[in-house]
């Protein structure tokens, strides 16, 4: 009250006259921690450390600024964990607990079940294949969208100025031979799938006259023998089953009959043989006859797109059985005979000249992951349609794989080694007088 009692003027002019030196030790303690200036206390410190005559002012000082020191620093330590914790997208909110914690147990999960998993298949003697959840998850992935996407991309005309980079990156990293083109000059081609799609030389191959060629330039995956059952090996150790790649049998006097013995032309004194081959990026990209066969039917399976490269293959049971695929099955002069195109990711379609009805990688929609269909659409070819040995009879645009199973003589050697890379027109195994003669019978 005795405030009101005091002239205006006189008040004010004291506020103005006030000056820090007039402040005591204890005033100083109590009004350092409401500061908002860290370098005026500082400075009003100095002085007064300065002005002081006695050393105990100068150790509460000290002890001021030391509790000082540490209590902002511990404030801000503690600030920095509440916000990194509590606050909003922190570690332990409900936004930290569903986008941070849930996706690395989820991720220690499945690093754990992979771990058991490989520790199963060493004790069972069985290769280090993906289990049954992981291929699901694979399956799952949008992967036709995405080869639709890039198929678009490669038809599209690139200007001409940019074709020899953007060619010649991609023969650089492919390992791409331009030498062997009909048409080196990088300019000719108008898009990505017409390099893709090049044509080389004749000269470049030789139809090889045994009976069975490569029909593609590609490495060799596996080759041999089909026994009584009806598992194929893709790779060493991984299968397939012949009856769910080829599809039911269309023979129907041999319902009471084996798979393998169904779909068969002649009954005694021959076997089935099967050669998977995998197509580069890098690789020439057309496919040829491996021998001169008439194809009946095609049967188109609506499959998903993943990739067929050697390393998926180990990983993936039964991957050309999932994939999309075009089946053609005839005869020749030893029996039955199917060539199969196989369907990867990235592949923009498969082209098969004989059959111009085959629509490769349809739109389907937002349907993914559905990789037990076994849907298939069944087409019969025309009767004048008959294949020579090295006949041009499609295309990919982009690495895929070729699949033979045929039947022959039981003397039929294949002429491979493992891994081996083929090239259009190289043998790949004939008929053998003497069965001790050189040869393969398969893959070892």
């Amino acid at each position: 009250m005795a405030v009101y009692f005091i002239p205006k003027t006189k008040l004010i002019s004291r506020a103005t006259n006030f000056r820090p030196k007039q402040w005591t030790s204890r005033w100083t303690t109590v009004k350092r921690p409401f500061s908002q200036s860290h370098q005026s206390y500082h400075q009003h410190s100095t002085n007064k450390s300065q002005n002081s005559q006695t050393g105990t002012n100068k150790g509460k000082l000290h002890k001021i600024k030391r509790k000082w020191r540490w209590g902002a620093t511990g404030w801000t330590i503690l600030s920095i964990l509440d916000w990194w914790l509590l606050a909003a997208g922190g570690w332990l909110s409900w936004q930290g607990v569903i986008l941070r914690w849930t996706p690395l147990g989820l991720c220690i999960v499945a690093a754990a079940q992979w771990h058991l998993h490989n520790k199963d298949c060493e004790r069972k003697g069985l290769p280090r294949t993906a289990p049954a959840w992981q291929t699901n998850v694979y399956c799952s992935l949008p992967l036709r969208m995405m080869s639709r996407g890039w198929g678009w991309l490669a038809e599209r005309q690139v200007p001409e100025t940019f074709r020899p980079t953007i060619f010649g990156l991609y023969s650089t990293a492919f390992g791409v031979n331009l030498e062997e083109a009909v048409i080196s000059d990088l300019k000719h081609f108008k898009s990505l799938s017409d390099f893709f799609t090049r044509s080389i030389k004749e000269e470049c191959r030789t139809i090889a006259p045994d009976c069975i060629v490569s029909p593609c330039d590609g490495r060799v995956l596996h080759f041999g023998p089909v026994s009584g059952q009806t598992h194929l090996e893709q790779v060493k150790g991984v299968t397939y089953s012949l009856e769910t790649f080829l599809g039911p049998n269309w023979k129907d006097n041999n319902i009471n009959a084996s798979y393998i013995e169904g779909i068969k032309e002649k009954k005694e004194g021959t076997s089935l043989y099967h050669c998977i081959i995998y197509l580069a990026p890098g690789d020439y990209h057309r496919f040829h006859s491996p021998t001169s066969w008439k194809p009946n039917f095609r049967r188109h399976f609506h499959g998903e797109l993943l990739s067929v490269s050697p390393k998926v293959a180990k990983l993936v049971p039964g991957l050309f059985c999932i994939n999309e695929r075009a089946a053609y099955i005839g005869e020749w002069e030893h029996g039955f005979f199917s060539f199969t195109a196989v369907g990867a990711t990235n592949v923009g379609s498969v082209q098969v000249f004989i059959d111009e009805d085959l629509k490769t990688n349809k739109w389907r929609g937002l349907k993914v992951g559905n990789m037990r269909e076994t849907e298939y659409d069944e087409a019969k070819l025309r009767n004048d349609v008959f294949l020579n040995k090295g006949e041009l009879v499609g295309q990919f645009n982009m690495g895929s794989t070729i699949v033979l199973v045929f039947e022959a003589p039981k003397s039929f050697r294949f002429s491979l080694s493992s891994n081996q890379v083929v090239k259009v027109g190289q043998s790949l195994g004939c008929f053998c007088d003497n069965d001790n003669d050189s040869g393969m019978e398969s893959e070892e």
